[in-house]
């Protein structure tokens, strides 16, 4: 089994955003769902728990959940396979209720968008020229 990552993530309410990520075309995972959390299918290999706040506290060790309009407590990046990707994706989350921090940055390999979602975690899609990678 290849190795996966799981982004879990407070959320104010739950239900609200297990639509808003349906709306940028990703699925629920229904075996790691109930009335405190929600295994959103991103791919393969990335998933995105979104956790009650109180589920997000029983498993962080104590500490608080960050009061995201006042710090950044984590930047989920996402590769896409093309430049198309990352303006349908940003753009349905803009639609879906996100905000856009800035505008899209162009590095000339490599271009990336951002969206904060509805409980303001950062997230940047990119997509890479695959001819930039140099073989190592």
């Amino acid at each position: 089994m290849a190795m996966s990552i799981f982004a879990n993530l407070p959320v104010k309410d739950l239900k609200r955003s297990m639509e808003f990520f349906a709306r940028l075309g990703w699925k629920n995972n229904p075996q790691f769902t109930d009335e405190t959390a929600a295994c959103i299918v991103i791919s393969d290999t990335v998933y995105a728990m979104l956790l009650t706040h109180e589920k997000f506290e029983s498993f962080s060790h104590g500490k608080k959940v960050a009061d995201t309009a006042k710090t950044q407590e984590v930047l989920v990046s996402l590769s896409v396979d093309s430049k198309d990707d990352v303006h349908r994706l940003v753009d349905a989350a803009v639609k879906a209720g996100a905000s856009e921090p800035e505008p899209m940055q162009d590095y000339g390999f490599m271009i990336t968008r951002s969206f904060h979602d509805l409980d303001g975690h950062a997230w940047s899609i990119l997509h890479m020229d695959p001819t930039f990678v140099q073989p190592s």
